[in-house]
């Protein structure tokens, strides 16, 4: 099975866990696709320290082979166009269904100002290009996570967090994306990708992600067949 591989777009200007990193990058996204789950996935959910959960509402059933391959296939395509964001690194995971899901991350420096949790202007055009890109993928929902270093006190971060994941949910909703289709959480610093006992560890974790999963009508038709 062919795997897409998360390629690491990590920001060099160091500041505080409410802080702001460099405003440069380019989307990215390696590999072939993988028409199913990738197995290894399932790890991008999980924060170092266990208590991440998996991303997507879970249905129930198991679902077949056959399903989560059309599945697969439908987010490879996606996730190879979302791949052309400015900023943005993209990745496929794993949903907690066992299907294949799409993990977009900007890091938060790119997104806000220091300390703030208000968009800037290059970062709504980057939301938009992202809701415009989503148009065409109506059945599927839409986990907005905000994260932080571990600099500042746990109230602090989880309300920066969590505001700007409301922000970012606030503006995808504005430009065109449902607001029953998303979800928006603050993580604080519960869930570090990196090291923070060092200041490249703590620029990594600085980020929003957005995971993209197949919802139940999405999941329907695959099963029927008719998911195209």
């Amino acid at each position: 099975m062919k795997k897409f591989v998360l390629i690491a777009l990590c920001a060099m200007m160091i500041l505080p866990g409410c802080g702001t990193m460099t405003k440069t990058g380019s989307g990215s996204l390696i590999g072939g696709g993988a028409g199913a789950a990738v197995g290894a996935g399932l790890g991008a959910l999980i924060g170092k320290d266990g208590k991440g959960a998996a991303i997507g509402a879970a249905i129930g059933t198991a679902v077949g082979a056959g399903t989560g391959a059309l599945i697969g296939k439908k987010m490879d395509k996606k996730a190879a166009e979302l791949a052309a964001l400015e900023n943005a690194q993209v990745e496929t995971v794993e949903d907690a269904n066992g299907l294949e899901a799409i993990k977009v991350t900007f890091d938060s420096g790119i997104l806000f100002d220091f300390n703030k949790s208000t968009l800037s202007a290059a970062s709504k055009k980057d939301l938009k290009d992202f809701a415009d890109k989503m148009a065409d993928l109506p059945d599927t929902d839409i986990t907005i996570l905000g994260h932080t270093d571990n600099i500042g006190t746990a109230a602090a971060n989880e309300k920066v967090s969590q505001n700007r994941a409301d922000a970012v949910a606030k503006y995808l909703k504005s430009v065109g994306i449902a607001g029953t289709r998303m979800t928006a959480e603050g993580r604080s610093f519960n869930e570090p990708v990196a090291d923070n006992s060092t200041e490249a560890g703590r620029a990594q974790n600085r980020r929003v992600e957005i995971y993209i999963t197949a919802n139940e009508n999405m999941i329907k038709a695959a099963e029927a067949g008719e998911l195209k």
